[in-house]
């Protein structure tokens, strides 16, 4: 059930793949090891102009947020090997630095979250 939502921080000329969705599906479903179209992906774009950190200067920033909403949270070792490889692939395919990527679990999903109706883990 992972579900991804990536907010990457552009600058005005920048051109990022037009697969880049699909890209992050596929390599996040490799690390999370889910079964086909069990990974879900929202990419969204922040232009620079809206973003920005206290004391920085916004044309220098360019971080890519993502948060990760799963069935149950991964034991700590399991999380951090997550994370490693998780913000390798999205660097990578974002073209960003490791220190920019930053990745946010939110809190299980089960018993809180409803597809179609159906409560997860009900």
């Amino acid at each position: 059930m992972p579900i991804l939502t990536v907010e990457i921080v552009v600058s005005p000329s920048e051109k990022l793949s037009k697969n880049l969705a699909s890209q992050l599906a596929h390599r996040s479903g490799e690390i999370f090891a889910s079964s086909a179209g069990g990974t879900w992906v929202k990419v969204t774009l922040i232009s620079q102009e809206h973003y920005a950190e206290n004391s920085q200067e916004a044309t220098d920033l360019h971080p890519v947020f993502v948060s990760i909403l799963k069935a149950n949270l991964p034991n700590e070792d399991a999380m951090a090997k997550e994370v490693r490889e998780l913000t390798t692939a999205v660097a990578q395919l974002c073209q960003r630095p490791l220190e920019n990527v930053h990745i946010i679990y939110l809190p299980a999903g089960n018993g809180r979250v409803a597809f179609g109706g159906q409560i997860v883990g009900s």
